[in-house]
């Protein structure tokens, strides 16, 4: 898996890559937000996600994806509401030491329905930014211990009833409409506490949050 160090390395390149592509491809692009059409598409990416109780930091931070459709629905020239049907893996990795027995890592998965609603604005040719918050419900949960191949095997299987099925909270981001491509970087700030204060055995998520950020691409029909 990717530690935090290979993130923030891969999460520039990525970012570099996204922005040179977008620079080339946009110099012959007409702005959008030019006709009130609403479109409707499919998007996925990569999740760099976490927990945090008081603030947000890069410590065990877990890649994974998120996939699902969109609809742009336009308001005025320039401006549209988005709203997206995703599946979107969450979640953090943790490091533990064993001793002589060597060290080894666990994927704390959280995985979710999530509907984000994001207000867009296009502030330039094919660049826009977004911003609203999401709505998500807790389709399943589990730890995977991490091999020396970078395989998941599954160790434990939660009960979702001993979580919040429900989390909310803010995003944010850029994006950038190429014709019928779409490229983008967003940030999700987790407001729900994950695990139920009663139940012994989330007791350690206790007043954690979600803190994800997802890279993106996606293609309008």
């Amino acid at each position: 898996m990717i530690t935090s160090r290979k993130c923030k390395i891969l999460t520039l390149l990525l970012s570099v890559g996204l922005f040179s592509t977008v620079g080339l491809l946009g110099q012959e692009q007409a702005p959008t937000g030019e006709t009130l059409t609403p479109t409707f598409g499919i998007k996925g990416g990569l999740n760099f996600s976490n927990f945090y109780k008081t603030e947000v930091n890069d410590n065990n931070i877990k890649s994974n994806i998120h996939a699902g459709f969109f609809t742009k629905l336009p308001v005025t020239k320039g401006f549209s509401i988005q709203p997206e049907l995703l599946y979107s893996s969450k979640g953090a990795q943790v490091t533990y030491d064993a001793g002589i027995f060597g060290d080894g890592k666990f994927n704390f998965n959280l995985n979710y329905v999530e509907l984000p609603v994001l207000a867009v604005f296009n502030i330039g040719p094919n660049f826009n930014i977004h911003a609203g918050a999401y709505a998500a419900y807790l389709a399943s949960a589990n730890i995977k211990e991490v091999d020396k191949n970078g395989e998941d095997d599954e160790i434990v299987s939660f009960d979702e009833e001993d979580f919040n099925r429900f989390d909310y909270g803010l995003s944010g981001g850029i994006g950038f409409d190429i014709n019928k491509f779409l490229i983008g970087a967003r940030y999700n700030y987790g407001l729900g506490e994950i695990g139920k204060s009663d139940r012994l055995v989330t007791s350690g998520f206790r007043n954690s949050k979600n803190s994800v950020i997802n890279l993106y691409i996606g293609f309008a029909f």
